[in-house]
């Protein structure tokens, strides 16, 4: 189901984390739509950052200062006199976790906490988005996708404060919301251009690639549910779009690839070693490699969205491989100092464009 261009336009949308890989993404996609935009967040944490990259060219207004700062964070919430919210703030690294567990715990947790008290005084917001991970699930190794029923956990730090943070949306929807206007979205591994995070496995290859160096993997077997960014982020909006009017919508959502286009760790590897390849770039060696500071990764990860493609009508339309070569051609055209943000308007309007012929 396509995107409705008149339901968006002039639509008053808060997204926090807006200066993030996916914050950067969903505020391009929304500006493309023609939505009035205000975003708080921190500033970008890595360098290059794919927001300083293409800011200038996006109509927004943007607030720096953090999630955790409840008076501001009202403030500048009720300021915005926002409709509809996505919140996107958080730690998200699992490994960085590990070693700040106070961050991530106070971040994921009281940040959720922080927005949707404020959002409850205002009776100008219809829908509230809170984006959190399939990393949510109690994890059992399971071999069938998880399912939004099933019970919520978490081994570390990160994993755990995103399942709390699945809980605190349901209490607030539940005693402030009449069980209405919110709902959590759960996605995969969202891979894209414009994502310079550590410990994640496309960054460092693009590091490996730029410096010339050998790749260090972990778990070259692991499976995971690698999917383009801008798939899930066509499923929020489509959330967006149905919770904004009807409660029915109100709860939690994966948005997942499909079950035949899960892959492994080295088989994105090897896929990405080709693209990069035929573009002229040497390929870059690969070693599995153990790292003591590393601690529990699950080595099979899937999502069952059923639910969403039944009742949103939203489904992916990437094989694996079509989602890393897009992937990779945007490295490529930052490597050859492309106009960025021109040349992801064009992954956009090709990405709408095979979504409706799918159609």
């Amino acid at each position: 189901m396509g995107l409705n261009k008149k339901f968006w336009k002039n639509k008053k949308v808060f997204i926090s984390g807006h200066t993030g890989f996916k914050g950067t993404w969903l505020l391009l996609l929304l500006d493309y739509l023609g939505a009035d935009i205000y975003g708080y967040s921190l500033e970008p944490n890595t360098t290059p950052s794919f927001y300083n990259l293409v800011k200038s060219s996006i109509n927004h207004n943007s607030v720096i200062n953090d999630i955790r700062n409840y008076e501001f964070l009202d403030k500048s919430l009720k300021f915005s006199n926002a409709e509809i919210i996505f919140h996107l703030a958080a730690q998200p690294l699992v490994q960085y976790s590990y070693n700040n567990p106070l961050e991530t715990i106070t971040t994921n947790i009281v940040g959720t906490s922080n927005i949707l008290n404020a959002a409850r005084s205002m009776p100008s917001v219809n829908a509230i988005i809170n984006v959190t991970s399939d990393k949510c699930y109690l994890n059992s190794e399971s071999s069938r996708g998880y399912r939004e029923t099933d019970p919520l956990g978490g081994y570390d730090p990160y994993s755990s404060s995103k399942a709390c943070s699945e809980l605190i949306s349901e209490s607030f929807r539940n005693s402030f919301f009449d069980g209405e206007k919110i709902a959590t979205a759960r996605a995969g591994n969202v891979i894209g251009g414009g994502d310079w995070s550590s410990d994640r496995l496309i960054p460092d290859l693009i590091r490996a690639f730029n410096d010339n160096n050998t790749l260090h993997i972990r778990n070259p077997l692991s499976i995971r549910p690698w999917q383009h960014v801008i798939e899930p982020l066509f499923g929020y909006l489509t959330l967006a779009e149905k919770l904004y009017n009807k409660s029915k919508y109100a709860g939690a959502w994966n948005f997942g690839p499909n079950e035949q286009n899960l892959s492994k760790v080295i088989d994105l590897v090897n896929h990405s070693n080709n693209v990069f390849n035929r573009a002229g770039f040497k390929k870059i060696p690969i070693v599995e490699k153990k790292f003591d500071n590393y601690k529990h990764e699950t080595s099979i990860l899937r999502l069952d969205s059923t639910k969403a493609r039944q009742e949103l009508g939203w489904n992916g339309i990437f094989e694996s491989e079509k989602s890393i070569e897009m992937t990779i051609e945007w490295y490529i055209a930052y490597f050859n100092n492309q106009n960025l943000y021109s040349f992801t308007i064009d992954q956009i309007e090709n990405y709408i464009n095979l979504k409706n012929n799918n159609e």
